[in-house]
């Protein structure tokens, strides 16, 4: 629920300050490694493991980085899943704005990136087609892609993928999920039935564990999430993840 009258106004000119640790990092964020150690963390953006095929402008540790309150909701879901017997895995958390520039660029170039990650559609019609943003909520920390393995899994010990994203299983991590992450494909649609029974029940899962702490998920990506009561809903940040 949006605040309204004067509480919104004074938490309106707190939000505005954001006062930034030494770091650079302001001082109402965290990393996930602190607030939430047991959360797996395989940041895509800081390799080449990525549609543009090269580690992201921005990055400069694979780490993690979101508000307090979205690494506060994400450690109640990590405690809630280890009760079924599944874990969390993050593959990205806050974003700086020069990585959602650096997006932009290399749609505009003649760099096809990783066709693995878009194999059904034209790299031209990633960004309106709706999977990448001009503007991203990553870049207002409360935002995470993220994915549930088992907690008996050995993710250190990935089997090969597939030649395509919407053929990847993800079984790679223990779990079918019908496609990988970052996969530009109407298969990733959270309540899509294209794919396996398993790999629907399996988002099901991350679906109510996410939604019960208050995450509302974008019905494109079955990984996307961003907090329901952002401290930042209007406001972007341009902090190198360290």
């Amino acid at each position: 629920m949006r605040r309204t009258g004067p509480a919104a106004l004074a938490f309106a000119i707190l939000a505005a300050a954001a006062p930034a640790a030494a770091d650079g990092m302001p001082d109402d964020f965290v990393r996930l490694s602190e607030a939430a150690p047991t959360v797996r963390q395989d940041i895509r953006y800081f390799g080449a493991d990525n549609f543009t095929g090269a580690p992201v402008p921005g990055y400069e540790a694979p780490q993690c980085v979101l508000t307090r309150p979205a690494a506060a909701a994400l450690a109640k879901v990590q405690t809630e899943l280890a009760d079924k017997g599944y874990e969390l895995i993050v593959f990205d958390c806050y974003r700086p704005e020069k990585a959602v520039a650096a997006f932009m660029d290399w749609s505009r170039s003649d760099n096809p990136g990783k066709p693995y990650f878009y194999p059904g559609i034209e790299k031209s019609a990633i960004i309106p087609d709706g999977y990448v943003a001009e503007r991203s909520g990553h870049s207002r920390g409360s935002t995470v892609d993220l994915g549930i393995v088992r907690l008996d899994r050995d993710t250190d010990t990935f089997p090969p993928r597939a030649q395509r994203c919407d053929e990847s299983s993800m079984s790679s991590l223990g779990l079918e999920m019908g496609t990988d992450f970052d996969c530009f494909s109407p298969r990733s649609a959270t309540a899509t039935e294209e794919v396996s029974e398993d790999a629907q029940a399996n988002r099901k899962v991350l679906l109510d564990a996410m939604t019960d702490a208050g995450f509302v998920n974008y019905p494109k990506e079955w990984w996307h999430y961003t907090l329901g009561n952002e401290p930042y809903p209007d406001r972007y940040f341009d902090f190198d993840v360290e």
